[in-house]
């Protein structure tokens, strides 16, 4: 299993910053170099405990759908989505956030297992891991961005 672990201190209130992390309008903006559509499920809005969401996005050149579902949930504190169904193997990604002094510290724990046994793992050692970090950072940066800036109203707002 490949773990990537990331930290973003955002100079935010913590409950803006977790329903930003949720919001599949945000999460739409952050991937929009892919194509990324929510295209079964929870589609807009912020999704919420026990519920799906099916992307369809372009990756490498190739169209791919994954469904996910939220299996934890404690508003502002954590949840956690994982891999119901989709080009992985299995995945879990698990988002924390913590008060800080000035905002809140998010911290991604996301964790896969690639398909396809030793062609997946030399895929994860040629370039998937570093794909799906940057993907991760790409879309921490947008959450900041919009959180900082007082942007997220254009998404929570509606």
């Amino acid at each position: 299993m490949r773990k990537i672990k990331l930290k973003t201190a955002i100079k935010a209130d913590k409950e803006i910053v977790f329903d930003l992390s949720r919001s599949i309008d945000l999460h739409k903006i952050s991937t929009e170099h892919t194509k990324e559509k929510a295209i079964a499920g929870k589609v807009s809005g912020l999704i919420g405990d026990g519920e799906r969401v099916t992307w369809r996005a372009q990756h490498f050149g190739i169209y791919q759908t994954l469904t996910s579902k939220i299996i934890e949930f404690e508003r502002p504190d954590y949840f956690v989505d994982e891999m119901v169904k989709g080009a992985f193997k299995s995945f879990r990604h698990q988002y924390d956030f913590k008060d800080l002094e000035y905002g809140t510290l998010m911290i991604d724990y996301f964790e896969y297992k690639s398909p396809l046994g030793i062609l997946g793992n030399l895929a994860d050692s040629l370039f998937l891991k570093k794909y799906m970090k940057t993907l991760l950072e790409k879309r921490n940066q947008t959450i900041k961005e919009f959180a900082e800036s007082k942007m997220w109203k254009q998404v929570l707002e509606k």
